[in-house]
């Protein structure tokens, strides 16, 4: 008998569900897919090199369940954030789980807004992001380059638009990866890609000791954007200046993951992650 099948057999005894069954899957993809310290991290510092000053406030398009926002918050007395999302579920799990656990302090400097972020009227703020890939809904050149300019006008005037992006030859691939941690798999799975269209479809399981899966924990309906579509969208978008940050390697272990720095060209990796900066 295998590990999961004795595990799944001593649950079942004891009266307990499959695990897949109480697993809570936003808790799960913050522990797998999230490091908000360290991207709250790299904007903060790569503002202060770009425009020379701290940035103050922030906003989080499709801030999902404002971990960022909140990391933002906590860092500094000063910091204001603003996270915008249309799934009130999900923003409900990030109020009990993130915003909840913030002072009165934070949360008075914290504002999170159930909207689209296209309709959404909030205050202009020195960096909006769109993170995990998730302006990827907008399929035509139309319809991103028209975010993105609704993005620059979210923007003080010197302020500065993230987004991030993935490639490389494995990004067309159908396929699964699994990452172990600590108590469940990670499986991130590209299901279909059309090299015509480019429409991606993606999707993230979790497998647990006992043999249970939570199957489609998230689904994703993309357009695979390359780089230079990204930068030209966001120059026709009227930004004033389009960097791409590319992930350094490491001088220990020769691999690539090192900090992200401002590059114009970069290796043919067969899976890469960068970061796009926008000046407005």
């Amino acid at each position: 008998m295998s590990k999961p099948e004795k595990a799944q057999k001593q649950r079942k005894r004891k009266g307990l569900p499959p695990m897949a069954d109480v697993a809570d899957r936003h808790q799960l993809y913050e522990m797998s897919v999230q490091s908000v310290e360290t991207e709250v991290e790299f904007l903060g510092d790569t503002y202060r090199s770009v425009r020379g000053r701290p940035a103050i406030s922030l906003r989080e398009d499709f801030c999902g369940t404002a971990a960022a926002a909140c990391e933002w918050i906590k860092v500094n007395p000063e910091h204001t954030a603003i996270g915008i999302d249309i799934d009130g579920e999900v923003l409900e799990w990030g109020l009990n789980h993130h915003i909840a656990k913030l002072d009165d302090a934070g949360r008075a400097r914290l504002r999170i807004v159930e909207d689209d972020v296209l309709h959404a009227e909030v205050e202009p703020v020195d960096i909006l992001t769109a993170f995990n890939f998730s302006y990827w809904i907008f399929k035509t050149r139309d319809s991103l380059r028209n975010y993105f300019a609704i993005a620059r006008d979210g923007l003080k005037d010197d302020g500065l638009f993230f987004i991030d992006a993935f490639g490389g030859s494995e990004a067309h691939d159908v396929m699964e990866e699994e990452t172990e941690h600590d108590g469940f798999t990670y499986i991130w799975q590209q299901g279909s890609f059309d090299p015509i269209t480019h429409d991606l479809s993606c999707y993230i399981h979790f497998e647990f000791p006992d043999g249970s899966r939570l199957k489609r924990a998230f689904s994703y309906h993309w357009r695979l954007w390359m780089l230079p579509e990204l930068q030209e969208l966001l120059t026709e978008a009227g930004f004033s200046n389009v960097t791409v940050y590319w992930q350094q390697e490491d001088d220990d272990d020769d691999e690539e993951e090192g900090d992200f720095e401002p590059a114009t060209r970069g290796e043919p990796d067969p899976a890469w992650i960068a970061y796009i900066v926008a000046e407005k």
